[in-house]
């Protein structure tokens, strides 16, 4: 690892160039600290953004069931660690995730000592599993899903991600199918209790703010939300190639708006749209009555943080990111909660049940491609009284799949309870 450490430096010192946030608090990641440190933490891991807005829903019930906790708070994303800002409080510790080498995540057990682990999603790394249960930290995937495709990759190394999956204490699994994955990793599931991003609530004043701003649009709004690399090419050729008529200053019946994944990507995302000789409008540009109604073709970005639930209630539906190249699909349950309809493509094997289910319920419609999706969508937002339905559909689909973050906490306060009486003998 030593060999290596000069490699991964130079890799974060590059990726610094565009998101300076990975230029700082380097020596976390190889296991030095400088916060305060004591025993007690309930160690949180939440790689990237949706987990860690994943986590937010849970520590609010975490702690209202546990008061006093003091949180440690992990992250190996940029993106991850700014959004992980926001759910610290006093007493709380943030870092950057350890490397995965035995000495580095030795030092991060030593120098934390947490009670447990609660690792969300999908981040197994077998030097964790190994210095955890030397150190004796008990760890905890919550919120689990695993894909037909991870647990293929996972197979190939059964000497190294067996004992991984064996060593956890525990799974969670989201579903009846990532459990049987997990249990076939050889890992412990000792329940299937849902989804915790059903529990999110859309955010009141962002919707309040969209329902302002909505009455002065004269056009209902087709959305690209959470776009990927590629996805914003097809469809802009979609709209050009396939629905010509709707950038047409003379018969122009939708607003388009786009909410690139990463903020990193929405200046190129911006420049993409303007060589095809399409105007940009971007919301850091829009004054306290939103987004100003051009005469001519024009494409609305969402280039902020923090404000799906603003663009969610802006748009009368949303065409969702990551599933219309082979990449997984983004989280269509935040839509739902929003009232927004999705139409998705053909890949969204990151969320496999919640897009059979939405899809069950109506409250998505699945395409085959981009072009496809977007006349499907284009249909739907001119005929208001369907989009009503389908509005109506997903509000009621978010509702019903909500109690993943009770259930969650109670099976945290069920294994510290198992923790204290271990301690005790």
């Amino acid at each position: 690892m030593k060999l290596a450490q000069p490699l991964l430096r130079r890799k974060l010192k590059k990726r610094a160039q565009a998101e300076p946030l990975y230029g700082q608090f380097i020596e976390e990641r190889f296991g030095h600290y400088s916060q305060p440190q004591h025993e007690n933490w309930i160690w949180i891991h939440a790689v990237s953004l949706g987990e860690t807005r994943t986590a937010g829903i849970l520590l609010a019930h975490l702690r209202a069931s546990l008061p006093g906790m003091k949180l440690l708070l992990t992250h190996g994303t940029a993106t991850g660690r700014e959004e992980g800002l926001k759910l610290l409080q006093a007493g709380d510790i943030q870092v950057w995730q350890p490397w995965d080498a035995p000495n580095i995540v030795r030092r991060f057990f030593k120098a934390f000592q947490p009670r447990m682990g609660l690792i969300m999603e999908t981040e197994v790394w077998p030097c964790w599993v190994h210095q955890a249960k030397k150190h004796h930290v008990p760890l905890y995937l919550i919120n689990a899903r695993m894909s037909e495709k991870s647990m293929h990759k996972a197979m190939q190394w059964p000497s190294l991600m067996g004992p991984a999956f064996a060593g956890l204490k525990a799974v969670l699994a989201q579903t009846p199918d990532d459990a049987q994955r997990f249990e076939k990793l050889g890992a412990i599931v000792s329940g299937i209790v849902g989804n915790i991003k059903f529990d999110a609530q859309a955010d009141a004043l962002q919707m309040a703010t969209a329902k302002r701003w909505k009455a002065n649009q004269t056009k209902p709004i087709v959305m690209l939300a959470s776009s990927r690399e590629g996805e914003e090419e097809l469809w802009l050729d979609a709209l050009q190639a396939n629905v010509q008529h709707m950038l047409s200053p003379s018969n122009d019946p939708i607003q388009c708006l786009i909410v690139p994944r990463h903020p990193q990507r929405v200046a190129a995302v911006a420049q993409l749209i303007e060589s095809r000789g399409i105007a940009v409008s971007r919301r850091s540009t829009w004054g306290p009555d939103g987004p100003m109604v051009f005469q001519g073709p024009c494409i609305y970005v969402g280039d902020s943080m923090g404000e799906m639930s603003l663009y969610y209630g802006l748009a009368d539906a949303a065409l969702l990111g990551g599933s219309f190249e082979p990449l997984g699909g983004q989280n269509l349950i935040e839509a739902a909660a929003c009232g927004c309809p999705v139409f998705m493509g053909p890949h969204t094997f990151n969320f496999a049940q919640a897009a059979l289910s939405a899809e069950a319920s109506g409250a998505a419609v699945r395409a085959s491609n981009m072009a496809e999706a977007m006349t499907a969508a284009t249909r739907m937002v001119l005929n208001p009284q369907l989009q009503n339905l389908h509005s109506e559909k997903a509000v009621k689909f978010a509702a019903q799949h909500r109690g993943a973050a009770k259930r969650t906490t109670l099976a945290v306060q069920a294994w510290l309870a198992e923790i204290k009486a271990s301690a005790a003998h």
